[in-house]
């Protein structure tokens, strides 16, 4: 039987009766691998197909009796990491005479902590690993922050490796009064030898402890039930039925039960219909439940497509455009910048999203919220968020599929942090778009131009401002109505407040955006000269715009012909360190990697320069 076939039978066995899911986890070397090795092989009722595929027999059937080697073989991420490829987290398959177990066994190096979030959200429980020989690490205290905020209240801190210790109860006491418990999230500890096998299936040393044994206490876990949670099921894609006008929304139950004929709210208007035929794999089905993909269709034909989701219409989600959420960051390369745009992935939804504000990071010493304007690789902290639309969701703690999402950078397409939904941000609901009498159109029509915008990028000195003052002036012996925007203008005014990190940087881009956006629905033509140097806030600034309404011009002159430029002495200040955080001296500028113009303005004059603008501008505002 292939390894695919016997887990499938397990799992199809494991169905019938009751199961556990819990992770591993903790520091690198507290013995994870040697824990997971000691059950399959104390457990001998697995399968013997599984037992050799994940090292527990030999091909001849014997047992191997060295729980090292044993532990060589489970490691399901040995390979991986040997061989330099992506690190995931691994699934191993036991059972006892009255439960069936899956062990999620995830990495415990502090740069896969993504993988942790990923395997975590998945677990009914955990087994926190601490080395009794090492003590607490920074990674069992943010493994263990994690588990909190996932919702996981089954914690067992098994503190192993007592053998090095001589099984010394002061050194577990100290231990166990560093881990703490509350009321909210108490946590079991067992002193154990994965190695001799000590209290993980039997009964050994120390004589001063009389707790269960770590597989009792797997055994007396409640199971997560999402059956038992609201009806959710996020819409991934639309479908006609073979030989049918009907239109069927795919998609997998994560949470409840449906039946035909039940009531259900759908879409982000929460209408009401009734389900009126359900289509699983083999055909169709009169109820369904949690972790079944299914198809159904409505009743009525409501307009609802990826993105939306079908719902218990008494216990309806959240659906809003604010919300406030725990984050776990996991980019090595960025940091979380507010104001800046990602996507937000939430169930079958996707969005831009903007982070709004970082209340407080979490100290992973001592879980202290401690204030911030950032935050780095493996560092948690609560935020606000801004989305492009309003999306359906629920906090975590109610429903964990529906209440937890990704963050996407727009540019590497990198997976930057793991989100935990708190709650919406209620404010966010009185606030609605007025719809007005006169519109971008009626306006534009009475001006006799297309609106868009001129966006100027470029290094300090590059001659951004010269070339906008000289095209402006040409507009306007055109006739045509315009408004300049200069980046060192702004700055007196609407964006007097900020300074030049990239946080303000990301704000100040933002609002100059959300100006000329303003000014284009007004009818206007928009000149932008302004640094602008990070790819990613040119990139927002181009989305919020109409395909046409944008013109992205690169002013590209070399640095050494801009701080010979330099009439403020600016590069000299920055070259001297009286000037932090400049562009091009200490602060990166992010080259345009496909502007709509490019003008080399080391031998380009600015008057040639403006004219080449205002033959394409030409070709874009005529009505």
């Amino acid at each position: 039987m292939t390894r695919s076939s016997a887990a499938a039978a397990f799992l199809k066995r494991r169905d019938t009766r009751g199961h556990l899911t819990f992770i591993l986890c903790g520091s690198v070397d507290d013995g994870k691998s040697t824990l997971l090795g000691r059950l399959l092989f104390d457990t001998s009722s697995a399968p013997e197909d599984l037992l050799r595929e994940t090292g527990v027999m030999t091909q001849k059937g014997h047992k191997i009796t060295n729980p090292s080697l044993l532990a060589n073989l489970v490691d399901g991420l040995r390979a991986e990491r040997e061989q330099g490829i992506t690190i995931d987290y691994a699934h191993s398959y036991f059972e006892t005479k009255d439960r069936s177990f899956v062990a999620i066994d995830a990495p415990g190096h502090p740069q896969y902590t993504h993988n942790f979030v990923s395997a975590a959200s998945h677990a009914d429980a955990a087994i926190l690993l601490v080395d009794a020989s090492r003590g607490i690490q920074g990674q069992t205290r943010r493994h263990h922050q994690v588990l909190s905020l996932m919702g996981i209240r089954d914690i067992l801190v098994a503190i192993n490796k007592m053998d090095l210790v001589g099984y010394d109860q002061d050194c577990y006491d100290e231990i166990v009064n560093l881990i703490g418990s509350t009321d909210q999230n108490p946590i079991s500890t067992i002193p154990i030898s994965a190695l001799d096998g000590t209290n993980i299936t039997k009964r050994g040393e120390p004589s001063w402890y009389s707790g269960p044994t770590l597989l009792e206490w797997l055994e007396t876990r409640a199971q997560r039930d999402d059956s038992q949670v609201a009806f959710r099921l996020p819409i991934q894609g639309v479908s006609r039925q073979e030989n049918s006008y009907v239109r069927g929304l795919r998609g997998m139950i994560v949470s409840g039960r449906i039946e035909v004929g039940m009531e259900v709210a759908v879409g982000r208007h929460r209408s009401r219909t009734q389900i009126s035929r359900i289509y699983g794999p083999s055909g169709e089905l009169p109820s369904a439940f949690a972790g079944q993909s299914v198809t159904v269709t409505l009743s009525n034909d409501i307009d609802v497509g990826r993105g939306d989701m079908i719902a218990d219409p008494i216990d309806e989600p959240e659906i809003a455009d604010q919300l406030a959420a725990h984050v776990v960051w996991l980019d090595s390369k960025t940091e979380l910048v507010t104001e800046r745009q990602y996507h937000l992935q939430l169930s079958s939804a996707s969005t831009l999203a903007r982070m709004t504000a970082l209340k407080y990071r979490i100290d992973s010493d001592s879980s202290a919220r401690l204030t911030a304007e950032t935050l780095h690789q493996n560092e948690i902290g609560h935020c606000h968020f801004v989305l492009d639309h309003p999306v359906p969701f629920d906090a975590f703690k109610k429903c964990r599929w529906t209440g937890c999402f990704l963050l996407i950078d727009r540019i590497s397409n990198v997976t930057a942090a793991a989100g935990i939904i708190d709650f919406p941000l209620y404010r966010s609901q009185n606030i609605k778009w007025q719809k007005l009498k006169l519109d971008k159109v009626t306006r534009s029509r009475a001006m006799g131009q297309k609106p868009l915008v001129v966006w100027l990028t470029g290094l300090s000195g590059a001659g951004k401002t010269t070339i906008a003052n000289e095209l402006e002036q040409r507009c306007h012996m055109q006739g045509y109505r315009t408004y300049l925007l200069d980046g060192d203008n702004i700055r007196h005014g609407l964006n007097r407040d900020l300074g030049f990190t990239s946080d303000e940087r990301a704000e100040n881009i933002r609002r100059v955006a959300e100006t000329a956006k303003l000014m284009v629905d007004a009818g206007l033509i928009v000149i932008v000269a302004a640094i602008s140097p990070f790819h990613i806030e040119r990139q927002m600034a181009r989305g919020i715009f109409e395909e046409e309404e944008f013109i992205e011009v690169f002013v590209d002159a070399p640095l050494h012909v801009c701080e010979a430029r330099d009439a403020k002495g600016l590069y000299a200040k920055a070259r001297r360190g009286e000037l932090p955080n400049f562009t091009g001296i200490d602060s990166p500028y992010e080259r345009p990697e496909s502007p709509d113009l490019r003008l080399e303005t080391a031998y380009l004059p600015a008057e040639e320069a403006a004219e080449k603008i205002l033959t394409m501008l030409q070709s874009r505002v005529s009505l």
